[in-house]
């Protein structure tokens, strides 16, 4: 994988990307931005057809695949689940076959959405690593193709949604952005550069799943354990390499918030907007209020998902902490 995409690469990847979904809102929300001190942008992620963002990468991924290997008829990937729904929906648009690893306790609600949407699961492990790991021996051992969580193709696919935030809205300050395996923040990234924009790009995860913010701050890949009960998005126990060079380079600087800065930030999103944020997409709105006017007074934040589920956001909304 050589470098970030070019804005030309990313307006061919939204062409495809709009065969099957629109863009997506970005809205400023008044209640927000008299928490905030600013005037804040929220692009609404949670409004694609998968309910997150990863859809626009599978699109991407899997018109490639489909190109360049006509003889694969079986992809093999592990997720929490916006990236599993992704490639499930792709592969199937694809006429490929998906098999979806993910961790034991993993969410109810998107092993659900996967299975409706062609994928066939497979439980193993106790965390996201370890459900990775398995894939990758079943990929071995059966001669699948595996698709990784971060690849050049995903990034292209995702960088859509910073093509239209960062196209429409005013110039940002800084936006803030959630980091899980990265293909998110890296797709900001590309964006801001191919525009030749000064917004500053803040990364934003937790502080029960610090891989990315370690690796970060060493210049490598640092691998350590995830322990958060809400952000599962954001639980990557081991960071690509290839990403963490991307963020060395592109981003200015990352924030860590806990588990009751998340859950509030969900809170807020329902009660300001009446939009519904799963953990890791709200994370980047947390990161947003704990940094409360150093970003500058136009700042933007990515609701990057919004699939939780029903008794995990009722206790949120209630004030219990998840187990």
């Amino acid at each position: 994988m050589d470098g970030l995409p070019g804005l030309k690469e990313i307006q061919r990847a939204a062409e495809l990307v709009y065969r099957t979904m629109p863009a997506t809102p970005q809205y400023s929300w008044p209640l927000i931005n008299e928490r905030a001190g600013a005037e804040v942008w929220v692009k609404h992620e949670n409004h694609a057809p998968v309910g997150a963002f990863k859809l626009r990468g599978g699109l991407v991924y899997m018109d490639w695949l489909r190109r360049a290997r006509p003889e694969v008829t079986t992809v093999v990937s592990a997720t929490r689940g916006n990236h599993g729904q992704s490639i499930a929906l792709a592969a199937a648009k694809s006429g490929i076959r998906a098999v979806i690893v993910v961790p034991q306790g993993n969410s109810e609600e998107k092993n659900r959405a996967m299975q409706t949407l062609g994928a066939e699961l497979v439980v193993h492990g106790e965390d996201f690593q370890a459900a990775l790991e398995h894939a990758v021996r079943l990929e071995k051992e059966n001669g699948w193709h595996w698709v990784p969580s971060y690849h050049r193709l995903l990034a292209t696919g995702v960088a859509t949604y910073a093509l239209e935030f960062l196209s429409t809205c005013p110039e940002l300050d800084t936006v803030y952005v959630p980091i899980g395996m990265g293909s998110g923040i890296s797709g900001m990234i590309a964006v801001r550069d191919a525009l030749g924009l000064k917004t500053k790009i803040v990364g934003v995860t937790s502080t029960l799943a610090p891989a990315s913010a370690l690796s970060f701050a060493a210049g490598k890949v640092v691998e350590h354990a995830v322990s958060t009960r809400i952000a599962d998005g954001v639980s990557c126990r081991r960071p690509d390499e290839t990403a963490v060079a991307v963020f060395r380079a592109g981003l200015e600087r990352i924030i860590e918030v806990n588990d009751d800065e998340v859950e509030e930030a969900m809170r807020i999103y329902f009660a300001d907007t009446h939009n519904v944020a799963e953990g890791a997409g709200a994370i980047g709105l947390a990161g947003l209020l704990r940094d409360r006017g150093a970003g500058g007074r136009r700042v933007g934040t990515v609701l990057t998902g919004g699939n939780v589920d029903s008794a995990v956001f009722a206790g949120v909304l209630a004030g219990r902490a998840v187990k």
